[in-house]
């Protein structure tokens, strides 16, 4: 049987997408859980892109000590350099070298010949080798590449060192038969690909991640790139869950082996969720609400009496199962702890500390605090680092009504200094976050506002969403409360963080 390998990209690919900032801090919590399902390899960032990118590199690569830690580079010295040194202390270090490799790519990106690409790619995997055991290299956009081009590219830099070579759909062009067939062509024409695992990395534009990663893997591909919940640049990647899954429930069809613990899928799921403010629609598969959702009488008459009727594979088997721990005002910090392990999270004390005590005020005005309200309260505090270096909420005071124009006034602290403000808006909400833009006093915009309950019921934790456009960036901020204005104005505020930070560090 043979055994496939993940190569999770959500850190690197999936912070690509448009509005998404996840700081070097998130990237460690998702990557420690990555770990614990069994990932096989995990990119945190590119380390030579921005300093919050090695910073997650490092981060990932220090904590991290079963599944191997990837940083992107382009095929020059100074990208390889950064990541060898965000890499010091990995104990699984892997160097991840690109270089595009088709026609309109090398004319119109690179301004480079097909000899120059592959004189580049070649040392620059010859010069990764030097300092690097494992290296993989991958040749961006390679399904629109010339087939014989490709296969000569791959033959050089296998020879240069490379243990894998990636042959991305980078664009979401290709087929799945097609794909098929270019996997088996590299196959029967790379001369020493028998030195090399084969890895493949898929975009969604077409809707045929997924599909095109099956097929490749049928074809034989050893590697799949995948993102939790597809989330990257576009349309998105192959969504983990999904790929897992379907060679996890086929096993019978792939003849495969995986290192996945599917159990822990999720809880993975839900906290990329959280940290990136991409919201899982009801109806996406593996993960979305409605999977274990029956509503017409003949599927729940199916269900009652054999769940297979309807069901492929039991909750259970991607981490949904029934709460047995409930936590409310009269629960201490021991129990808190232990839920917080139970959910996932790896917690320092000043993390655990601040968390739980949101958490007693939450719990003093309702009677349980359910599972999904407790992660996001921790989530809230796993970023502490770049709330505490800018602005934090004093007070709020808001007013409205049928006759009046909503007024809001605001206070606000950073760096040691108070201001407050006060103005109007269409409704509490729009007025605060005028008020807040009266304090910051910057070109900050609302570009969109998600606004969700956490659980069911009239004392359900709210959670607010936000992007913010900031010096032509989009910038995500999320906040939990009772108070859904308040949830509103933390979710703002941690928004305008955010874009302040990444403007000063990247």
């Amino acid at each position: 049987m043979r055994q496939i390998k993940i190569f999770d990209t959500t850190l690197r690919d999936g912070d690509q997408t448009p509005g998404v900032n996840i700081s070097s801090r998130q990237k460690l919590e998702i990557a420690l859980q990555l770990e614990h399902a069994g990932i096989d390899i995990i990119e945190p960032g590119f380390a030579a892109a921005s300093p919050s990118d090695f910073k997650a590199v490092s981060l990932a690569g220090a904590q991290v000590r079963n599944s191997v830690i990837a940083s992107l580079a382009r095929a020059n010295e100074n990208d390889i350099d950064a990541a060898r040194e965000a890499l010091a202390g990995a104990k699984r270090p892997r160097l991840h070298i690109f270089i595009a490799a088709s026609p309109v790519h090398m004319k119109y990106k690179l301004n480079m010949t097909e000899d120059e690409v592959y004189a580049a790619a070649v040392e620059a995997v010859r010069y990764g080798r030097r300092y690097f055991e494992d290296v993989q290299f991958s040749a961006e956009d390679a399904t629109r590449s010339d087939r014989n081009f490709l296969c000569r590219l791959f033959e050089g830099v296998i020879d240069a060192g490379a243990a894998t070579v990636n042959i991305p759909d980078t664009v979401g062009y290709i087929q799945p038969r097609e794909y098929a067939e270019l996997i088996g062509f590299v196959r029967n024409n790379v001369k020493n690909i028998d030195r090399a695992a084969i890895a493949v990395h898929c975009h969604d534009d077409l809707g045929l991640a997924v599909a095109n990663s099956l097929a490749a893997v049928g074809a034989g591909a050893a590697q799949v790139d995948c993102t939790v919940n597809g989330i990257g640049e576009r349309a998105g990647n192959a969504a983990l869950e999904e790929v897992a899954m379907a060679l996890t429930v086929r096993k019978d069809f792939y003849d495969i082996g995986l290192n996945i613990a599917t159990s822990e899928i999720s809880r993975i799921s839900k906290t990329v969720s959280d940290m990136s403010g991409m919201h899982i629609p009801p109806n996406k598969a593996i993960v979305g609400k409605n999977i274990f959702i029956h509503e017409s009488g003949i599927h729940q008459h199916g269900v009652l009496e054999n769940p297979e009727t309807y069901e492929i594979f039991p909750p259970e088997t991607i981490g949904k199962t029934r709460n047995t721990m409930l936590l409310g005002k009269l629960s201490g910090r021991h129990a808190f702890a232990e839920k917080a392990r139970e959910l996932g999270f790896s917690l320092d004390r000043e993390v655990l500390d601040k968390a739980f005590a949101s958490f007693k005020r939450i719990a003093g005005t309702k009677k349980v605090v359910g599972d999904e309200e407790i992660a996001v309260i921790i989530r809230d505090f796993v970023d502490q680092s770049i709330l505490d270096s800018g602005y934090r909420i004093d007070m709020f005071q808001t007013q409205s009504g049928s006759a009046m124009k909503a007024t809001a006034m605001l206070s606000l602290t950073k760096d040691g200094v108070s201001k407050c403000d006060a103005a109007i808006g269409n409704g509490p909400i729009d007025a605060a976050f005028n008020a807040i833009n009266k304090i910051v006093n910057k070109d900050i915009s609302l570009f969109e506002y998600r606004i969700r309950a956490v659980t069911d019921g009239a004392d359900a934790l709210g959670e607010v969403n936000v992007k913010i456009k900031y010096e032509d960036n989009i910038y995500g901020g999320h906040g939990v409360s009772v108070d859904i204005i308040e949830a509103s104005i933390k979710s703002y505020v941690n928004a305008i963080n955010r874009a302040l930070y990444y403007s000063e560090n990247s």
